[in-house]
């Protein structure tokens, strides 16, 4: 196993790790709303899914991946009633590729984030 570290996404608030690299491939913790220096980013939940969404793609490239090596990602959702603004964000981002995915409804996110989504990906 090797762990994935990058100054373009908030280090981990807890005792996890970014990413961990094993047995071919890479798996992304949750990522919320923060930005690179660890500061929250509020607002609606376009603005959040998408500082959501950098962060993935900064832990990506800092293993040379992008999107289209994703193979299954999960969703957090806050409230369900967002399914379809994250939808929207989120099929522009990964255009034809299609990775398995699962969306949850959940009680309460770190931070009090609207969103929180992990990743695994093929290195």
């Amino acid at each position: 196993m090797k762990t994935v570290l990058t100054h373009n996404a908030p280090a981990a608030i807890g005792p996890y790790s970014q990413g961990i690299k094993a047995n071919g491939f890479l798996f992304v913790s949750g990522q919320i709303p923060l930005d690179k220096d660890g500061n929250f980013v509020g607002g609606d939940i376009k603005t959040q899914t998408n500082q959501v969404l950098k962060n993935l793609k900064a832990i990506l490239a800092a293993t040379d991946l992008e999107f289209s090596d994703v193979v299954k990602t999960t969703i957090f959702l806050a409230d369900m009633n967002n399914f379809a603004e994250v939808n929207e964000i989120y099929g522009e981002i990964f255009g034809e590729h299609k990775p398995a995915r699962s969306t949850i409804e959940v009680s309460k996110l770190p931070k009090d984030a609207l969103i929180e989504i992990e990743l695994i990906a093929k290195l």
